[in-house]
């Protein structure tokens, strides 16, 4: 008997439908085709097992299935269920009037109880697509798949179950999720916040400039001055996730399973901030079968490098392009799968090799030049598309000592969101652009020309303090997020002046 059972395959965020084909026939062999790897192969043992422990009888039979379209890998063992209930359903042992209504995932462990699934979301979005009535899955994953509205979710917990469902001798219970309550209820919560730190109020207008208009950042000072405190709390003043952002950050954790189990969205903006150790494979993903690495975890939230110039040469070039496309493109000879990267960059690196270039009480110990080899470890095109460049001071014993509290991230966050609302309105019909970071050269002469006082403070000081060419556009990125903050439509000359102040490594003269 020939039976067809509907499973999926994740490629990058994505998912596709596989079409299980299930023949049993007279014989006494086990045929597994269409592209199957080892894991799926592996699922001959599982399923003999599973439905032998709980008194379901393998077919003795030759048993062919095909995986369709054949020219697609199929990874891992989340096929098991499905290709489980093909073979029962080929042999009599289950109904088959149902399925051609649900699509099936979920991996079998040898006593029948069905082990949690990666990209669950991706997979209930594409069910839904194709007209699916239902979806069947791992209860672990079903609260995710439940934000799909449309298509009716339901979790199991074993084979059991699912023979049940589909002989009609037992009702699932559909997952439901108030995406909307939930979401709203849980976007707001964070483990840090700014009213932890002490002083370094120059720092923390920088940062709130930053995530207003969406600017990478980098942070220079000396070890103990903070530099990391901050960095750690950015996601908290960030806006909070849109519907649609959410469901995409949540895509890419569920596909690389680093999403919670029994969690429906991420509703916090992810912040990630790997080790200098990291391979520049992890850092943009890929690997023999393609995963998302950490630029496309940090997707709309925060990539911390902390100790910069530490990074391997390769890692910190290989981020060049994301910076600038926000997405990343894994192509290998077969196929190749796209992973959004539109993240907000925050370095923080010492001034030097000792870590004490520039302070105002420790002695500076590197040899002549040390401190311009350590810099030239990240190089200029790296350093280009670093909008803000700031330099940080050890925080004196009287603000670490003062018992008043700090302003909070949500009055930071109140007027962050306040500018990103200007933005939004002002390139609500440019496509792909959503804050002033994501500026090309064109817009900046439309929407970031300053006056003519302005352009002679922006000229005077280009030469005095020997800026780069490069600094000219980054300045008036900032300037027109200042302005925002302000709620101003002109930029002025007080708000380049701010911009300029936060160019500290284009200045030739900070190394000597």
């Amino acid at each position: 008997m020939l039976v067809k059972v509907f499973g999926a395959a994740v490629q990058g965020i994505n998912a596709t439908l596989i079409t299980i084909e299930v023949n049993c026939s007279r014989g006494i062999r086990f045929l597994l085709v269409g592209l199957p790897d080892t894991s799926i192969k592996e699922s001959h043992e599982r399923i003999v097992s599973a439905l032998e422990v709980n008194g379901l009888k393998f077919p003795r039979q030759q048993i062919v299935i095909n995986m369709s379209p054949a020219d697609i890998r199929k990874e891992g063992s989340a096929y098991d269920l499905p290709l489980a209930v093909g073979i029962l359903a080929a042999s009599g042992s289950i109904r088959t009037h149902k399925l051609n209504d649900f699509l099936i995932m979920g991996e079998l462990s040898l006593d029948g109880s069905i082990l949690p699934l990666r990209g669950a979301l991706s997979i209930a979005v594409m069910a839904k697509e194709n007209g699916f009535k239902g979806f069947l899955l791992p209860s672990a994953n079903a609260r995710e798949a439940a934000v799909v509205e449309g298509i009716e979710v339901y979790g199991v917990n074993h084979i059991r179950d699912v023979v049940a469902f589909f002989s009609e001798e037992h009702r699932l219970k559909a997952t439901v999720v108030d995406i909307q309550r939930e979401f709203l209820d849980l976007r707001s919560s964070f483990g840090y916040d700014f009213s932890e730190v002490k002083g370094q109020e120059n720092v923390k207008r920088a940062l709130e400039v930053a995530a207003a208009g969406g600017h990478n950042i980098i942070m220079v000072g000396p070890p103990g001055s903070g530099k990391s405190m901050m960095a750690k709390r950015m996601p908290s003043v960030l806006p909070p996730f849109t519907l649609e952002e959410a469901l995409e950050t949540t895509k890419i954790h569920s596909v690389a399973g680093r999403k919670e189990l029994n969690q429906s969205l991420m509703t916090t903006r992810p912040f990630r901030a790997p080790h200098h150790t990291i391979s520049d494979i992890a850092m943009v993903g890929g690997g023999s079968y393609p995963q998302p690495g950490e630029i496309s975890l940090a997707h709309n939230g925060v990539l911390f490098l902390d100790e910069l110039p530490e990074f391997s040469r390769n890692v910190l070039e290989v981020m060049r392009q994301p910076l600038e496309d926000r997405k990343i493109t894994i192509s290998r000879a077969r196929f190749s799968v796209d992973y959004p990267a539109s993240f907000m960059l925050v370095a923080a690196m010492n001034p030097c090799p000792c870590g004490y270039h520039n302070h105002p009480e420790k002695m500076c110990v590197c040899a002549p030049g040390a401190v311009q080899k350590y810099l030239n470890r990240i190089s200029g095109p790296l350093l280009d598309r670093i909008d803000i460049q700031i330099e940080i001071v050890p925080v004196p014993f009287d603000k670490i000592s003062d018992s008043n509290p700090a302003e909070q991230s949500a009055d930071i966050s109140r007027r962050v969101v306040r500018a990103r609302g200007i933005q939004l309105r002002r390139f609500k019909k440019v496509k792909g652009v959503y804050c002033n970071a994501h500026m090309s050269s064109k817009m900046l002469y439309k929407y970031a020309s300053p006056d003519e006082t302005g352009l002679k403070l922006l000229k005077t000081a280009m030469e005095r303090l020997c800026l780069s060419a490069r600094a000219y556009n980054r300045i008036l990125k900032v300037s027109r997020t200042i302005a925002d903050l302000d709620e101003s439509d002109m930029i002025q000359p007080a708000h380049l002046a701010e911009a300029i102040n936060y160019r500290n490594l284009d200045r030739e003269s900070w190394a000597r």
